[in-house]
Formats: C-alpha cells, sequence, structure tokens
C-alpha cells in the first residue's frame, strides 16, 4: 500500500510527505502524538486564545522558495516581531542594538558609542557578542560586557544549564548585537504567522491521496531492524524511512541517551485585556523562567475578552513520559555519540534522518521546509 514511510508531522516530515506524494508516491506519516504538526501544533485553549502548546513558533525567511511553498497552504499574518529584555524591571529592545544604546545610556554617551559602533563594525552588521568582547576598544568592551552580563549569560544559563564556556559557538552566534536602529528581533524579509494557525496549514499540506496520516501511532510499534534490512509490520521494506525524531530513541538508547534541554510550559489566563502589552518579554537576569509569551499579540487576537499566557522552564531532558527534548546540547561529545547512532543506520540504505532531533542540530522552521524539499527531491530520483 506505501512506498515510502515518514515518522513525524511536524514541518520536516509534513513537507516532505506532500513533495514525496507530489511526485507520485505512496506515503505513510506516522505521528505519535494525538495530532499533526509537531511542535508547531497550536489550538484554541478552554478561553477561546489560539496558543502553541510547545511554545511561541514564529516563521521568518528570505527563501522565495520556502515561502512560495509553504504559503500554498496557508495565507499569512505577516508582522516585525519584535522583543524585550526584562533587565531588573527596565524592558530594553533586543537584540541590543542601536535603540538600546539610548535606554541604557545618557544620550550625549549613546550618541558617541553609536558612532564608535557604526565605525567599527558598518551599520547593519550583526556582531556575536564573544566578538564584541574581543574588541580592545575600552568603550565598546563596556557594551559587550553590559550585554554578556544583562542579556547573555544569566539567560544562557537557565536555558542550556551550563556556564558560557560551555557553550558552543552556533549558539553564542546566535546572541548579536546589531548595529541598526531595527528593533525587530528578525531582519529576514518574511515574517509572522500563518493566518489560520500551524496546524491548519500542515493539515492543508498532509491532505493528499498519495498520504495517509496515523496519528497516536509510534513508528517504533512497526519498524524492526534486522543485521542487513529493515521491516515493516514483519515484512522487509525497500522504499525511503524518514524519521524525524531523535535518533537515539529510535535505537532504544542503546549506546546511551543523547542529551536534549527540554522545557516545561505553564499556561496561565487572566480576565484582563492584556497581561505585558506585547508578545513576548525575555527574563534575561532575574526568574526561573526565561521569557512569557502573550499570544494574542503574535495571532492577531488582541480584541479578544482576556488573555493567555506561557512563562517556559528550561530543564534537561531525561526521557521520562511526558517530556519533549527540543534543543540539542552541541559538544565534542555528544557529537560523537551523535555519529554512533548515525552510523547504526547507514547498512541499510533506506533510513533517512531529518530535523532538528534526528539530526542533533538548531534549525528554524525555514531551514528545516528547505532541508525537508532537498531531501524529498534526492529520494525522488
Amino acid at each position: 500500500m506505501y512506498d515510502s514511510i515518514v515518522a513525524g508531522s511536524g514541518a520536516a516530515g509534513s513537507v516532505l510527505a506532500r513533495r514525496l506524494a507530489e511526485s507520485g508516491r505512496k506515503v505513510l506519516v506516522l505521528e505519535r502524538r494525538p495530532h499533526i504538526g509537531g511542535n508547531c501544533y497550536d489550538e484554541k485553549d478552554a478561553c477561546g486564545i489560539v496558543i502553541h502548546k510547545y511554545g511561541p513558533h514564529i516563521f521568518h525567511t528570505n527563501d522565495e522558495e520556502v515561502f512560495a511553498f509553504l504559503s500554498r497552504f496557508t495565507t499569512w499574518r505577516l508582522f516585525g516581531h519584535e522583543v524585550v529584555a526584562d533587565v531588573y524591571g527596565k524592558r530594553i529592545p533586543i537584540p541590543f542594538n542601536l535603540n538600546t544604546l539610548y535606554e541604557v545610556y545618557e544620550e550625549e554617551a549613546a550618541k558617541r558609542l553609536e558612532q564608535i559602533l557604526i565605525q567599527e563594525y558598518g551599520e547593519g552588521s550583526r556582531v556575536p557578542i564573544m566578538k564584541l568582547k574581543e574588541n580592545p576598544n575600552p568603550q565598546v568592551k563596556a557594551i559587550a560586557d553590559y550585554v554578556y552580563e544583562n542579556i547573555f549569560l544569566h539567560y544562557t544559563m537557565k536555558q542550556w544549564g551550563q556556564t558560557p564556556e560551555q557553550i558552543s559557538a552556533e549558539v553564542t552566534g546566535r546572541v548579536p548585537v546589531l548595529i541598526s536602529h531595527d528593533n525587530r528581533y528578525f531582519q529576514d524579509t518574511y515574517q509572522g504567522v500563518p493566518e489560520d494557525g500551524y496546524t491548519a496549514m500542515f493539515a492543508r499540506m498532509l491532505d493528499h491521496p498519495g498520504i495517509t496520516v496515523r496519528t497516536s501511532d509510534d513508528c517504533k510499534a512497526h519498524l524492526t531492524f534486522t543485521e542487513r534490512q529493515t521491516l515493516f509490520d514483519g515484512e522487509a521494506f525497500t522504499g525511503p524511512i524518514v524519521y524525524t525524531g531523535a535518533p537515539d530513541e529510535l535505537f532504544d538508547c542503546m549506546y546511551g541517551r543523547l542529551p536534549y534541554r527540554s522545557l516545561d510550559f505553564r499556561f496561565e489566563h487572566y480576565d484582563r485585556a492584556s497581561f505585558q502589552g506585547r508578545s513576548v518579554v525575555n527574563y534575561t537576569v532575574s526568574e526561573a523562567y526565561t521569557r512569557i509569551t502573550e499570544f494574542k499579540y503574535l495571532t492577531g487576537q488582541e480584541d479578544a475578552d482576556g488573555t493567555t499566557i506561557v512563562k517556559e522552564y528550561p530543564f534537561a531532558y531525561t526521557g521520562a513520559e511526558g517530556e519533549v527534548p527540543y534543543y540539542a546540547i552541541l559538544n565534542e561529545e555528544n557529537e560523537a555519540l551523535y555519529r554512533k547512532y548515525v552510523e547504526k543506520t547507514e547498512p541499510y540504505g533506506n533510513v533517512y534522518l531529518l530535523g532538528r532531533l534526528a539530526e542533533y542540530k538548531y534549525y528554524n522552521i525555514d531551514a528545516i521546509v528547505k532541508r525537508a524539499l532537498e531531501m524529498a527531491d534526492a529520494i525522488r530520483r
């Protein structure tokens, strides 16, 4: 009945399944959760507010192909996403930019520092915080020290459960100082959320005669790996099997568990017009949580009665019931362990790993869509 199997119905699995189906393949999508959409899943809560169950997801991209592909399945609520940091009760724009200078320093000092930063790095540039700290100019170093202490250090330790010295350059590179007056969190051409929500977008994507979707159905209940071949429900299966989950769990953690960070989302509803007056506030120096998201400002429900927020508490993923792995912890030891699981798949020739968890790396939504399109094209050749 099927010549291709996709485990997972998030961005990676849904995009790849659609691309394969449009090439004439019969695709079975197995989703162990009771819903499609992966971590992008959204729904109305008991009070009628659309929430992102697994934390806020704001789509952003400069990639025309990716934007065009997704736009086949949704219209968009496009906006410039802005985030502020709560630094000891004072809210300042992040990433730290030239506007933030004027929030932190007196006007004359801010003007002087602005010219120094533009001269040193060029207007419009993004400078990783660790690179800024290396600047020998004491005035630039003072800015770097402020950003490091008040925006990067404590937030990063909460998020990753590590000291800054233990955190990979890939992570620190995502904490820039922006040499511009652009308060947007992203500088991409397109940014926003699907008008009807992510779940509706993926439902349309998976609505194809060549795709069968089974929710609450774990691929591990069907797949067996012998020494020489993969079996599906006990019979040899030679078509592509694309797996989007954690690869250690696919093989029962036989070499040990891959470390991921997880998040405890605590939702709260308030019978008032607004909680914080904006979509996202990061708590970079205080509180046990990392940020608060107020969903109505993302989804366009500003006029709704009442409001729903979520607080995010990071912790180390253990594999316990109900926990969800979100972020790979990148270092040489973990990457070496990951490679052992990759090597475990290689003899079969038809097992593909796709996505944040499966590839043990950080992907934005647009990057994983691009990756899924490319993998599908490679498979169907």
